[in-house]
C-alpha cells in the first residue's frame, strides 16, 4: 500500500520579487545557504532563498498567517535591524520566513499576494547574499519543497 502525505508534491511559489525561480543562496563570505550547512558549532536549519534588501515578499501558496517571529534572542545585538519574521501554515506545512517585516501577522493570504518586505540584511552582514531564510516549524529540511 502506498501512503500519500498531504504535502507530497507541494512546491513553494515565488517568495521574493526579482527572484521568480526561488534561486538559492549558495556560498559567500558569510557561509552557505543550504540546509545542514555549518554555522560554527551549530547547523543551519533552513534554506536561504535570494532576496534583495527592501524587496516585496510573497505568499508561496495560500497560507494562514500564525504569528510574528523574533529571529534572535539578544536585544543588544546589532542584528535587531533584521530581527523579524513570520510563521504561517498552508498546503499541510508549517514554516517560518526570517528577515521579513510582515505587513500583518494573522489572517489568510492567497498565493502570490504580498506578505511583507525583506529587511536590510546588508546593514548587519555586509557582502552577504541577502536572503529569506525558510525554516520548517519542525526544523526538517525544506529543500524538497523548492
Amino acid at each position: 500500500t502506498t501512503v500519500l502525505w498531504v504535502c507530497d508534491g507541494v512546491k513553494f511559489g515565488q517568495l521574493c520579487s526579482g527572484n521568480p525561480n526561488n534561486s538559492r543562496r549558495t556560498s559567500d563570505g558569510w557561509g552557505e545557504g543550504h540546509y545542514g550547512a555549518r554555522r560554527g558549532n551549530r547547523v543551519h536549519q533552513g534554506l536561504d532563498i535570494v532576496c534583495r534588501d527592501g524587496s516585496t515578499v510573497y505568499a508561496p501558496f495560500d497560507v494562514t498567517l500564525d504569528r510574528k517571529v523574533i529571529v534572535y534572542n539578544d536585544p543588544e545585538n546589532k542584528k535587531t535591524a533584521i530581527n523579524e519574521g513570520i510563521q504561517m501554515r498552508g498546503e499541510g506545512l508549517c514554516f517560518k520566513l526570517f528577515y521579513v517585516r510582515p505587513d500583518r501577522t494573522s489572517g489568510s493570504v492567497s498565493k502570490g499576494e504580498r506578505i511583507g518586505t525583506m529587511l536590510p540584511m546588508q546593514t548587519v552582514y555586509p557582502g552577504i547574499t541577502s536572503h529569506v531564510h525558510v525554516q520548517m516549524c519542525d526544523r526538517s529540511d525544506p529543500t524538497g519543497y523548492f
